[in-house]
């Protein structure tokens, strides 16, 4: 009998390169632990799309619902898209569908994995960036019109219920992260100078840290964020933002940790969560076995600890910790891989990942 059931999408392009080292490690991991994980493969993407008709089939959304955590690899192909032009992402359907508001997306150093920044402080980088995921930009997604060719019109939407279950979940990431030895502080970035929009953003933000008066709290505009993650980075802790904002800023915390291929990521709602590495599908790489399964391995390991904390599985904590020190000690031997200036691709990466394990 299986203690928990993980819907697993593997997608399109590297999806199914990543997946499918990545499920190896996670079930050896379970073994060490005695965690017994049911894992169920479910079509969904592009190819799905193509040969269908429907990025993410009735059936595969129910399944999505049953589980207990969902499991994706990369989603969508820049040559299938919908009539209106935009590209195939179940994922953002996925979003919206079960209320996945807080997108969790860690920046931290792996150790012996130099990035781009010089100052020796960046080796230990440890910031989580919690980007609202079904409002924003994003909230009329394909709502869009363009009138008589002369303009397109897209709507930004920002509401106090979710802003408000966003900035909660920020607050107790930050707190988790203080008793971890983090500083515990919360950084809302918005553009609160210009936009009225952003403005009630900031304006609830302050409500709900006003009930969280342990953890420091404090407002940037993005632009001097963007600036401050380049120039300084460590000062930052747990960041909190928009839909746009933190689709952009995520991948440049990417990049100073190595790039897209070592950030993991979760999108999390009341009920339901999502996990998947941070990066797309690559179809330029696709089958060429050069995709680095990090990200997909790492985010793994947050399925792991949402399960331990939504239903107080120690098992679960305890297989996310030997999936994260794994990977830690193959990349401090000196692991490299494609993607990071190395050799090594997607068979050789999760060989060194299985044998650290």
């Amino acid at each position: 009998m299986s203690d928990f059931r993980i819907a697993v999408l593997a997608g399109d392009g590297i999806g199914d390169e990543v997946m499918a080292p990545a499920l190896q490690i996670l079930r050896a991991a379970c073994r060490r632990v005695r965690l017994a994980l049911a894992l169920e493969e479910h079509p969904a993407g592009a190819a799905c799309y193509r040969a269908t008709g429907s990025a993410l089939p009735a059936a595969t959304m129910t399944a999505c619902r049953a589980a207990d955590a969902i499991l994706l690899g990369a989603m969508g192909d820049p040559a299938v898209r919908y009539p209106d032009g935009t590209e195939i992402a179940p994922q953002l359907d996925l979003r919206s569908e079960l209320g996945l508001y807080a997108g969790v997306r860690p920046a931290r150093a792996i150790p012996g994995l130099a990035g781009p920044l010089a100052d020796p402080r960046a080796a230990s980088l440890d910031l989580v960036l919690v980007r609202e995921s079904t409002e924003g930009l994003f909230a009329e997604r394909r709502l869009g019109r363009v009138e008589n060719d002369a303009r397109a019109i897209d709507r930004l939407v920002i509401t106090r219920a979710t802003s408000e279950r966003l900035f909660e979940a920020a607050f107790r990431l930050a707190e988790a992260r203080r008793a971890r030895g983090r500083p515990g502080r919360v950084t809302c970035v918005d553009k609160a100078n210009v936009l009225t929009s952003m403005a009630f953003f900031r304006r609830v933000f302050h409500d709900v840290a006003a009930r969280h008066s342990t953890i420091e709290a404090e407002c940037a505009y993005v632009d001097a964020v963007a600036l401050d993650l380049v120039r300084r980075p460590w000062r930052f802790d747990v960041m909190v933002t928009e839909n746009m904002f933190g689709d952009i800023l995520s991948d440049l915390a990417a990049g100073l940790i190595g790039g897209m291929g070592f950030a993991p990521s979760a999108d999390i709602g009341d009920a339901h969560a999502v996990f998947q590495p941070c990066h797309g599908s690559a179809p330029d790489i696709a089958g060429k076995g050069l995709a680095n399964p990090t990200a997909t391995i790492l985010s793994t390991a947050m399925m792991l600890e949402w399960l331990a904390d939504r239903h107080g599985g120690p098992r679960c904590g305890e297989a996310a910790g030997l999936l994260r020190a794994a990977v830690d000690r193959a990349f401090a031997t000196g692991l490299r891989p494609v993607d990071a200036g190395g050799t090594a691709g997607t068979r050789e990466v999760a060989d060194a990942v299985m044998a650290a394990l």
